[in-house]
């Protein structure tokens, strides 16, 4: 029987640590926070009305709004499954600023383009489109920017669905227990190799 090599097994230790340690960390910290967070958003709805934030907070989401489109700068058609599409406009609110991005109704036209010349939209605050990939929003780190779901739709478009909390996704505990198939797989095919070099 060789001897157990001392550094190919610290390396596999020391891995298999830090995967039980993400684990952990997934299932005892990210778990309760992001549980808490979702507890928070499903109370927003029945909160009282508040004017549209100028700065990202996701712990707006789902509040009632309003906000005073002044102008329409531009729109765009983005995915609503089987809604067709979502009609979505940015709007000037002031001098300075962001502005404020209000998505006014659905429709099944590819093509349609809205008129309307703005005025004050009240609705539901949820998540704009976001057009960064997966691996952009890893380096990427600027919040997410809100957006006011109308709850009446403009003339010619069908009304929205109204933004839901629990489409916030809570995967915090599926990603503990991958951690620790991981460190477990880590494990088992370490003895393996140790069996075969034995």
């Amino acid at each position: 029987m060789k001897r157990v090599p001392l550094v190919p097994t610290l390396v596999v230790g020391l891995a298999v640590a830090a995967m039980i340690a993400l684990g952990l960390w997934q299932l005892l910290d990210r778990l309760p926070q992001k549980e808490a967070f979702l507890a928070q958003l499903r109370a927003n709805p029945s909160k009282p009305a508040i004017a549209f934030p100028t700065i990202p907070d996701e712990q707006l989401l789902f509040r009632q709004s309003s906000v005073m489109c002044l102008e329409p700068l531009n729109q765009r058609l983005a995915g609503a499954g089987a809604a067709g599409y979502r009609l979505i406009v940015d709007c000037r609110t002031g001098a300075e600023g962001p502005g404020a991005i209000v998505q006014l109704g659905t429709t099944r036209d590819p093509g349609y383009r809205t008129r309307w010349t703005g005025g004050v939209v009240s609705g539901t605050i949820g998540h704009a489109p976001d057009s960064r990939s997966l691996i952009g929003s890893l380096f990427d780190h600027t919040p997410t920017r809100l957006m006011l779901v109308a709850r009446e739709p403009v003339a010619g478009l069908a009304a929205n669905a109204a933004p839901d909390p629990e489409s916030v996704p809570n995967n915090h505990l599926s990603y503990a227990v991958q951690w620790f198939i991981f460190a477990g797989i880590a494990v088992v095919i370490y003895l393996v190799a140790l069996r075969r070099r034995g």
